[in-house]
């Protein structure tokens, strides 16, 4: 609960961190632009100015030499001088090809009378032009730079996010491991006493039947309880007949289920080897064999076939339940994922690891049809 209460606590405190650093970026570089936008206006007025004086000046021997400087060193800001009608006299900083072309004069101009308003130059009387600028290329690029910002401010939240999920979700993985192997270790002490009562029914006038009957479902606790004590550890394959262990589970949950379902078992061969885990492969087929029992709800045919293909050994389990949508193929294979009003979606999450994971296999839905029923396949080399 600490964990829990501390890591929302820093999730809000790393949010309102985040808000404050991105308004001060923004603002910051509102205030700077501003800034920067008024200096290039006082740079076009001195530029007026200069224009000015080279026009009105009617001393032959004047020195004109500066305000045709102050002109020359404009080498950033576009402009065009207009005179009071509307003519285009002159220009500067303009792609010398294009400026060519009126219409792109005329284009550029129109952009400039939107972006700032323009400087009068007043010779005498009615004798005026008007000088239009735009941003400079450094003033365009600035605008992009609490963008950049931003986005490294997002990246870095996303990675300490995905430290943090990660870190979450391990310490999750270890309490879940910690309970799977703490249930096995409980199971084993009603499992040794119910051992020891079957040695004594054993003794005692009872039918044959009933005890085997028994027998199995110890052996099936048992087999649940090392299930559960692997969960968290890489476990030992070895050589193994995937028909045999295939059937066993499939007898097992055959003779517990419904007689209104019609169980089939197929295959073209009485033994295919490779390397697997029995115990963890078995839950695999008990898992994909409970999910078409559900589906069908007690009622209709099941079909489990194994194949033995060139490079793959490919299993095969159908049923004639209510199907998917395809949009659910892979979903229903996510943790915690569940179509069922009761479970922890957890069975297909856990097939997958096992067959994938462990097994260097694959697991798919197959196909499935709504109202008709879904095939799931699994895929596994040989040895």
């Amino acid at each position: 609960m600490n964990f829990l209460t501390n890591s929302i606590l820093f999730r809000r405190i790393a949010i309102f961190i985040s808000l404050i650093i991105v308004s001060l970026i923004l603002w910051n570089t509102y205030v700077f632009f501003q800034k920067f936008k008024h200096e290039e206006r006082i740079k076009m007025e001195i530029l007026a100015a200069a224009q000015k004086e080279i026009v009105t000046n009617t001393d032959l021997n004047a020195s004109v030499s500066l305000p045709l400087k102050i002109i020359e060193n404009n080498s950033n800001i576009p402009m065009i001088l207009v005179s009071k009608n509307g003519k285009i006299e002159t220009f500067q900083n303009l792609d010398s090809i294009k400026s060519k072309n009126p219409e792109y004069l005329q284009k550029v101009l129109t952009k400039m009378k939107s972006e700032n308003a323009p400087i009068e130059v007043s010779f005498s009387g009615e004798n005026k032009q008007y000088i239009y600028y735009s941003n400079s290329d450094l003033l365009n690029k600035l605008t992009y730079y609490p963008l950049a910002l931003i986005l490294i401010l997002i990246l870095f939240l996303s990675v300490v996010y995905l430290f943090y999920s990660s870190n979450k979700a391990s310490e999750t993985n270890r309490l879940w491991t910690g309970m799977a192997k703490e249930t096995a270790h409980q199971i084993g002490t009603p499992l040794s006493s119910l051992l020891g009562w079957i040695a004594i029914l054993k003794t005692e006038n009872i039918d044959e039947t009933y005890i085997k009957e028994i027998e199995k479902d110890v052996q099936r606790l048992n087999t649940i309880a090392n299930r559960f004590s692997k969960i968290g550890s890489v476990p030992e394959l070895k050589k193994e007949n995937i028909i045999a262990i295939s059937k066993h589970a499939f007898d097992y949950l055959e003779s517990r289920s419904s007689k209104q379902i019609s169980f089939s078992f197929t295959t073209d061969e009485n033994e295919i080897y490779t390397n697997l885990n029995a115990e963890l492969f078995g839950w695999v087929i008990e898992n994909l064999i409970k999910n078409a029992i559900d589906a069908m709800l007690g009622k209709g045919e099941l079909k489990l076939n194994i194949e033995n293909t060139t490079k793959k050994i490919r299993i095969t389990i159908s049923d004639t339940g209510k199907g998917m949508p395809k949009k659910l193929f892979k979903q229903i294979f996510k943790p915690g994922f569940t179509t069922k009003k009761r479970g922890w979606g957890l069975g297909l999450s856990l097939s997958k690891r096992i067959v994938e994971d462990y097994h260097k296999g694959k697991i798919f839905v197959q196909k499935s049809e709504i109202g008709k029923g879904t095939t799931f396949q699994i895929l596994l080399d040989k040895v």
